[in-house]
């Protein structure tokens, strides 16, 4: 199992909210230990968003599950003094403080690598060290904005629509994993530290070479919800309603798979207009205007066995009942599992995170 890949690596997490816990959350998913380290009034993720019985959100319990959770008043001399002492002895420190918080608290890049010269030091920020947006203040959806992907997310009638999952949120945690690891392969071969510095808003951006790169060429970009891949311009890649209010996700791009569509619903009348000019406007409002013939039950007992490329947009509770979740094992009761399977074996299921003292980790 790839829990056991960081064995003997320590991690310091001394993030917040949902980027640095989630990649954190991550690497001990890999075999490493984490430390997670907060201040004294504790993670504001703890009552994020949904309450659990005890008073603790179980999102921040997904986060964290694993961890050693500590509260240091990292403003004070003895908390001063404990973060000295584990940097002594991590492997990798993540953090998320804005620009140049780090330094006025005493822990600027130098002195960290003056206190561990192998220490990885990542810091994951909302865009990056440096640069005119250095100090300002954002969300997901304002990284998310800036790297153009909102303007063509959509419908051209609504205009752009908030991207969920938060997209920059995700694709900068696994940034921060994946540079990480890289820097401990660097140091396996060089002994050398390192000091990275992710934006999440840059990890935003990368995803978006779709949009980025015909813009980069001259090109006109389709509008928002317009294109090929954001449901305006190809009938064969969309979102149609149902009979019954419900929605399906319908993507046959392939020949093949559109032939399997129309033999399956007895349209051969359609069989030749795969590949009309786009915008195809009319073949989307023929099919619009089929589709709500019947139920999303009724089409799905058609289409799924069809080999078309059609899935029912499910709701989270169809999500975690559905057999072929329940059969990877990777939604496991109410927990969201590490997403890969090792050695034909699933994934483990994480201990749960551990209050402790300072005392218990020096």
């Amino acid at each position: 199992m790839f829990d056991n890949c960081l064995d003997d690596i320590l991690v310091l997490d001394l993030s917040q909210y949902i980027p640095g816990p989630f990649a954190t959350m991550t690497l001990g998913d890999l075999g490493a230990e984490v430390i997670k380290i907060e201040p004294p009034f504790g993670d504001p993720m703890r009552d994020a968003f949904m309450q659990g019985e005890d008073g603790i959100s179980p999102l921040y319990k997904q986060l964290n599950a694993g961890k050693k959770v500590v509260k240091i008043d990292l403003k004070s001399d003895g908390g001063k003094e404990a973060l000295r002492a584990l940097v002594k002895k991590a492997d990798v420190l993540l953090e998320s403080f804005r620009p140049g918080v780090m330094g006025r608290l005493g822990f600027d890049p130098k002195a960290l690598k003056e206190l561990n010269p192998k220490l990885i030091h990542c810091a994951l920020s909302g865009y990056g060290q440096t640069g005119p947006y250095a100090q300002t203040a954002g969300h997901d959806m304002t990284y998310v904005a800036l790297t153009g992907a909102l303007s063509q997310t959509g419908h051209p009638d609504v205009g752009p629509v908030p991207i969920f999952p938060p997209l920059a949120d995700h694709s900068g945690a696994m940034q921060a994993v994946s540079s990480i690891l890289a820097a401990l392969f660097r140091r396996e071969r060089t002994g050398k530290g390192a000091f990275i510095d992710v934006s999440l808003f840059e990890a935003a951006l990368s995803w978006n070479y779709l949009s980025l790169t015909p813009a980069g060429h001259g090109l006109e970009v389709d509008a928002c919800g317009q294109g090929e891949l954001t449901g305006g311009a190809a009938a064969w890649y969309g979102i149609y309603e149902t009979k019954d209010n419900r929605f399906f996700a319908f993507a046959p791009i392939e020949p093949k798979f559109w032939q399997n569509f129309c033999k399956a619903v007895g349209r051969d009348d359609l069989l030749a207009r795969h590949m009309e000019a786009q915008p195809q406007t009319d073949l989307i409002k023929t099919l619009r205007d089929f589709f709500k013939t019947k139920t999303l039950a009724q089409w799905s007992e058609v289409l799924l066995p069809a080999d078309c490329c059609m899935e029912p947009i499910h709701t989270p509770d169809e999500v975690l009942n559905h057999p072929h979740v329940k059969e990877r094992q990777i939604a496991f009761g109410n927990e969201i599992r590490y997403p890969a399977w090792v050695d034909h074996q699933p994934p483990k299921t994480r201990v749960p995170m551990i209050e402790c003292d300072i005392s218990d980790l020096l």
